[in-house]
């Protein structure tokens, strides 16, 4: 896969893990807080990543996973909140995890089996092949 679609599977992950951890609370959402720190170049504009994490914000908002008030110049978006579309797909439960413990409880299993908890469990194994697959899911089921 490109770079470039594996940036924008990060990004969307931790841009929908954020909100849905502040969930239903609005708040700013930051590029750098997603992407990590930006230069500015010598005419003060921010990189190429910067800006397709900032490109990834907005489109989730145009395709309806996200509201937001407004922009904070290119820096973020502020009093974003996921949409109830969103919301919805990430409590849905997503593909069965191969590691999951058949031991646990089974309202712990459920938990687990979140695209929610998927997304970060993955984003804290940075494990970048999973986080393609569960945000290519999470794009697949909203069309369904």
């Amino acid at each position: 896969m490109h770079l470039h679609i594996d940036d924008f599977s990060q990004d969307v992950a931790r841009i929908l893990l954020q909100l849905y951890m502040n969930f239903p609370r609005p708040q700013a959402v930051y590029v750098e807080d997603i992407s990590g720190p930006d230069q500015l170049d010598e005419a003060g504009l921010h990189g190429k990543r910067h800006m397709a994490c900032l490109g990834a914000m907005l489109w989730l908002a145009e395709e309806g996973y996200l509201r937001y008030q407004s922009t904070l110049y290119q820096e973020g978006i502020e009093q974003a909140v996921l949409s109830n579309r969103a919301f919805t797909l990430l409590t849905a439960t997503g593909d069965p995890d191969p590691q999951a413990d058949p031991d646990l409880p089974v309202s712990v299993q459920l938990e687990r089996a979140t695209l929610a908890e998927q997304f970060r469990t993955a984003l804290a194994a940075r494990d970048s092949t999973r986080i393609s697959a569960l945000v290519r899911h999470f794009l697949a089921r909203a069309i369904a």
